[in-house]
């Protein structure tokens, strides 16, 4: 099986199981996606957010994803827990289809990291 069909099928893989366990049943899109994993990285699941904050946890989600390319680090934790990283590097200019494979790509590593998927 070629490297993007793996891809493709780990991809739907974690949307089917995200979009059961969090939209009852709609399709749930990538930028959802990437907010569930923002919040799971600051691990307050029960709370309520603010815009400005939704935004901020969509952040710390793509920091975390893009860690292991290269791009941030973990700089530290401020004393709400919340994470803050630092560029190590800058990403490269990307055509918006290059940067959904590039964060679905990420995402799949996330996902099969924490065991979500195999």
């Amino acid at each position: 099986m070629s490297r993007d069909q793996k891809l493709k099928e780990r991809w739907e893989l974690i949307v089917s199981k995200l979009s059961h366990q969090f939209a009852e049943g709609d399709v749930i899109d990538l930028d959802a996606i990437i907010y569930l994993i923002g919040v799971q990285e600051l691990g307050q699941l029960h709370r309520d957010f603010k815009k400005e904050q939704k935004v901020d946890l969509m952040h710390i989600a793509i920091c975390k994803l893009l860690t292991p390319y290269g791009y941030y680090e973990l700089d530290f934790v401020d004393s709400d827990g919340w994470p803050h990283y630092k560029v190590k590097s800058q990403l490269p200019h990307l055509k918006a289809g290059e940067q959904s494979v590039l964060m679905k790509e990420a995402i799949v590593n996330y996902f099969l990291e924490i065991e979500f998927i195999e």
